[in-house]
């Protein structure tokens, strides 16, 4: 069973910059694509970013491109979101996901759909201020 243990959520003034960070456990060599989502108030979720853990194919949610970059590292199986730049509007709660059935692969990366993730972390809060 996998498990996603979160960190480094928080608060930060416009502008500034947060790193999260994702360590997964019981993951196979069928979890190619891990990534994080974000869910704020009143708002569906949205695929922020994802890779794909064989070669390190990125994609990113428009709203974040330019601002955030997602990396790993394989040998500890971690992955960390480098928020730079944040706005208001980045204010939400990040979750970490991990596709553990082979349904999030696409061509050029990784699904940005919710439903192609089937492990999900608790969640870290990321709040914004203007």
């Amino acid at each position: 069973q996998v498990q996603l243990v979160e960190s480094g959520g928080g608060s930060v003034q416009a502008g500034g910059s947060l790193r999260l960070s994702c360590t997964a456990s019981g993951v196979t060599r069928r979890s190619k694509c891990m990534g994080w989502f974000r869910q704020a108030p009143g708002k569906e979720r949205e695929g922020v970013a994802r890779i794909y853990t064989s070669g390190g194919i990125t994609n990113y949610a428009d709203s974040v491109k330019g601002r955030f970059t997602i990396s790993q590292d394989s040998a500890k199986n971690t992955v960390t979101l480098q928020m730079n730049s944040l706005k208001p509007e980045d204010t939400a709660m990040y979750y970490c996901v991990v596709d553990t059935q082979g349904r999030a692969p696409i061509a050029g990366g990784c699904s940005r759909w919710e439903y192609n993730y089937n492990s999900w972390g608790q969640g870290t809060q990321v709040t914004v201020s203007s």
